[in-house]
C-alpha cells in the first residue's frame, strides 16, 4: 500500500469524524496543547527504570516531566500515591492484581452483563484470578449492598472491583468498606470512566469514601491521551508492590510522548476541571431527560437517569447501525439489549443543553427511519474547536509550543 494511502485514509476519518456526532462514552478528543506532546521527540525514547537513575541515557528532561506528572497528579486527585507509568487501563489493572493478589485467589467485580469492564474478568485470568459476578440491581442500575455484603463475607474475595464502563450512578463504596476489612479483601475503584468528573468534583470521591487504590484510564471523561494512571493512599509497602507490579511487571517503556500529553492534560483539568465536569453532567441529565419525553426507554428514570456522562437506554445492533447510517455514534454494549452513549467529547467541543436536546430530537428521528444526517453535518460542523483547554493561549503566544 503506497503512503498515500494510508495518508488518505486518514483524511478520509478526520472528515467523518467532523461531520458526526461522536457519543462514544470511552472516547474524548485531546487540545491541540496535548497533542504537540505525542509529536515530539519523546516518542523515540526509552526511560526504563526510576527517575534519576534509568537504564538509557539522555532522560534528564523525561525525569522532570515524568516528576511534573506525578505532582500534578497527586494536586489534582488529593492522593498521597500516583503512578504515571501504565501504558492502558487495562494494564493498570492487571499490576495492581499482580501486587494484591497470587495465583488462585478470588476478586469480585460488577458482571460485563450489567456494564462491568472485561479486565475486571478476562485480564483477571491472566493472574490465574477467579473473578466472582458482585450482585446488581438492574432496576437501580447499581450494586445490590446487601447481596454484595453476602457475597463478600462467603467467598472473601481477595480484591473488590468497583467502577464500570456502564456507570450511571456512584458504585457503593464506603457502603462495602467495611466488610471488606472484615475480610481483608482490598477495595480497588477502576475510574476509567469518570475520572474526570472525580478530577471536577462531580462524581464520588473512590480515596476520600474508603478505595486505598484506584486505576484509571485516561481518556475518557478525562481529556487526555491513551494511557492510564494509578492512585490512592495505599501505604508505604503496598505502593511499593504496584509500583514493582508495574514497572518491570507489565510496563519497560512507558510512552514517554503520552506521559507529557498525560502532564499537560492534567494542567488543562486543574484550571478548567470543575466547569468541564459540571457542564458534562448537566448535559447528559438534559439529554436523557429529552430522550424520554421523546419516548425512548432510558434506564435509571427513578433516579434521574444519571449522575455521570453516560445515558442508557433500550436498543441494538439494527439501531446501532442506523444512527450511524445519520453520522451518530453510539455503542451497543456485549452481550445486552443496551445502547451506552456519552456527552464528554461534544461538551469539550462546546456543546451544551440546547444542543443536548437538539441531538435528541435527531436521535430519536433517525430511529424512526427520517434522514438527518445534513442536520447532524451542520450541527457537527458548527462545533469543532476544543474548549476548557490552553488552545486559544496557544493561538495568542504559539512559539511556546514550536517543537
Amino acid at each position: 500500500m503506497p503512503v498515500e494511502e494510508v495518508y488518505s485514509l486518514l483524511k478520509l476519518h478526520e472528515k467523518m469524524i467532523s461531520e458526526s456526532i461522536p457519543l462514544i462514552a470511552s472516547e474524548n478528543v485531546t487540545s491541540f496543547a496535548v497533542r504537540m506532546c505525542l509529536l515530539s521527540d519523546f516518542g523515540h525514547r526509552y526511560a526504563m527504570g526510576e527517575v534519576g537513575d534509568r537504564a538509557y541515557s539522555g532522560c534528564a528532561y523525561i525525569d522532570e516531566v515524568e516528576k511534573k506528572a506525578v505532582e500534578l497528579s497527586k494536586k489534582l486527585f488529593k492522593a498521597e500515591y500516583v503512578n504515571v507509568r501504565p501504558i492502558s487501563g487495562t494494564v493498570a489493572n492487571l499490576a495492581v492484581y499482580g501486587a494484591l493478589a497470587e495465583c488462585g485467589d478470588r476478586i469480585a467485580a460488577t458482571p460485563v452483563e450489567c456494564g462491568g469492564h472485561t479486565s475486571h474478568f478476562d485480564t483477571a485470568s491472566i493472574r490465574c484470578l477467579k473473578t466472582l459476578k458482585l450482585p446488581f440491581d438492574v432496576s437501580s442500575f447499581t450494586i445490590d449492598v446487601e447481596k454484595a455484603e453476602r457475597l463478600i463475607r462467603e467467598e472473601k474475595p481477595k480484591i473488590v472491583m468497583l467502577g464500570s464502563s456502564v456507570i450511571l450512578f456512584p458504585h457503593p463504596v464506603e457502603e462495602l468498606r467495611d466488610v471488606c476489612d472484615e475480610v481483608d479483601s482490598e477495595v480497588v475503584y477502576d475510574a476509567s470512566h469518570v475520572l474526570g468528573l472525580i478530577a471536577g468534583g462531580k462524581f464520588q470521591d473512590p480515596v476520600r469514601e474508603g478505595a486505598r487504590i484506584v486505576t484509571a484510564s485516561t481518556h475518557k471523561t478525562f481529556p487526555g491521551p491513551q494511557r492510564a494512571v494509578i492512585f490512592g493512599n495505599p501505604g508505604d509497602e503496598l505502593a511499593e508492590s504496584i509500583d514493582r507490579a508495574v514497572m518491570p511487571g507489565v510496563v519497560s517503556n512507558h510512552h514517554l510522548h503520552s506521559l507529557a500529553a498525560y502532564a499537560v492534560a492534567c494542567m488543562e483539568m486543574l484550571e478548567f476541571g470543575k466547569s468541564y465536569a459540571e457542564q458534562t453532567v448537566a448535559n447528559a441529565k438534559i439529554l436523557a431527560e429529552r430522550l424520554y419525553e421523546l419516548g425512548i426507554d432510558v434506564i435509571g428514570e427513578d433516579r434521574g437517569f444519571t449522575e455521570s456522562h453516560q445515558v442508557v437506554f433500550k436498543g441494538g445492533r439494527n439501531e446501532q447501525k442506523v444512527l450511524e447510517k445519520n453520522g451518530i455514534f453510539v455503542n451497543l454494549w456485549p452481550t445486552t439489549s443496551m445502547i451506552r452513549i456519552g456527552v464528554q467529547e461534544i461538551t469539550r467541543l462546546g456543546m451544551k443543553e440546547s444542543e443536548m436536546e437538539y441531538i435528541a430530537e435527531l436521535i430519536v428521528r433517525s430511529l424512526e427511519g427520517k434522514d438527518v444526517r445534513s442536520e447532524v453535518k451542520e450541527l457537527a460542523c458548527a462545533f469543532r474547536e476544543v474548549q476548557y483547554s490552553f488552545d486559544r493561549r496557544i493561538a495568542h503566544n504559539p512559539e511556546i509550543f514550536d517543537l
